[in-house]
């Protein structure tokens, strides 16, 4: 998390951790630390983060004792007192983290600045912040943390354990399941962006006919309303800054164990499905159907109405204007295949030399004609 207390941090034996990440520690197994830090930062309360052997020199320059290093590495001759060794360091990141991180300073129980409505509902355990405003018939689980400047609208519905940090906004009727973080800023729950004219429109028109347009004519756009909700599944993580529209129906949705990252933008009626990931300025618009496990690195961009299949990954800055198949590997814009779009670029790159060869061929033809 971002947000953290400032209480000091725990202390923890090398032993315990070791344990904690299902690892294997050497040494003076009963040393304490407090907190991670890369090796040449680290300090002699410190556990240096040396999972690789091009981090050893660093190792010389700061003053650790402890490190998690990488396998077969020589802690001795690193000149540490313990060490501890993990088989996926990667993995053992999350855990270490996870242990190491106090979390947000929120104090338990309501603060005398929030604004709760007497209809709402508030689990057991939970701890709201100052200036938070949670309105008509709302429900909030049990041991939930607010922190402050949140508002969660009538109807709203959030599930156990949620942590939902300084000035997020949970639109009406809202359904949030266990476990859900959402991080400052987040807007859950804004109408969706669905417009119409009386007349067809030029995009219509231009979507018929690929380009065609018989007549440039003016047009005054009228907002169709968002009667929809959002509703999002369990252990979701939403970015700062994020953006999720309701839908204009029925509810977009966001399935169990997706991450969102910050300034991602879901459009109204979006299906998004389970453990998928959206990488910093994804883009998806209205009534596309994301399927599980999809990963959109970032800047992707997805079309409505369109599917993207299960297990698809998507590279960087990706545009998907068509159906993608399930477990297909994207990359460009627009979206081919990526060995595809490798070889063609591939092509591109030697473009100028083929147009050179070209231009020496029919010079060469041409003086052959001049001979005849």
């Amino acid at each position: 998390m971002t947000q953290h207390s400032d209480s000091p941090a725990r202390g923890h034996s090398i032993a315990a951790l070791a344990a904690a990440l299902g690892g294997r520690a050497e040494g003076d197994t009963g040393l304490t630390i407090h907190r991670a830090a890369e090796p040449a930062a680290a300090g002699p309360d410190d556990l240096a983060l040396a999972m690789d052997p091009k981090y050893a020199a660093g190792l010389a320059l700061g003053h650790a004792r402890a490190a998690m290093l990488w396998e077969g590495a020589d802690w001795q001759a690193l000149g540490l007192a313990a060490a501890i060794f993990v088989p996926r360091p990667r993995l053992a990141m999350s855990g270490l983290t996870r242990t190491l991180d106090p979390g947000p300073a929120l104090a338990p129980g309501i603060h005398p600045a929030a604004v709760i409505d007497p209809s709402a509902s508030i689990g057991i355990g939970a701890a709201i912040g100052p200036f938070v405003v949670i309105g008509p018939g709302a429900v909030i689980g049990p041991r939930a943390r607010i922190a402050s400047h949140v508002s969660i609208a009538e109807g709203a519905r959030i599930g156990a354990d949620a942590l939902i940090l300084q000035g997020a906004r949970i639109g009406a009727r809202v359904v949030i399941g266990d476990r859900f973080i959402c991080h400052p800023n987040a807007v859950i729950g804004a109408d969706g962006f669905s417009f119409v004219t009386p007349e067809k429109s030029g995009v219509e028109e231009i979507r018929q006919t690929l380009g065609e347009r018989e007549q440039i004519r003016a047009q005054a756009w009228i907002r169709i309303h968002s009667l929809g909700t959002v509703e999002i599944g369990d252990d979701v993580e939403i970015g700062a800054n994020a953006a999720i529209d309701r839908g204009t129906i029925r509810a977009t949705s966001i399935g169990a164990g997706t991450k969102l990252d910050n300034l991602v933008h879901v459009g109204h009626n979006v299906q998004v499905g389970r453990d998928c990931l959206l990488c910093g300025q994804v883009g998806i618009a209205g009534s596309a159907r994301i399927g599980d496990r999809v990963v959109l690195a970032g800047q992707c961009g997805v079309s409505d109405n369109i599917f993207v299949g299960d297990d698809v990954i998507a590279g960087g800055a990706t545009k998907i204007f068509t159906n993608a198949p399930a477990g297909r590997v994207l990359l460009g814009s627009p979206a081919l295949k990526m060995e595809n779009h490798v070889e063609a670029w591939k092509n591109i790159r030697r473009l100028g030399r083929l147009f050179a060869q070209v231009a020496e061929l029919k010079e060469a033809v041409t003086r052959l004609g001049q001979k005849d």
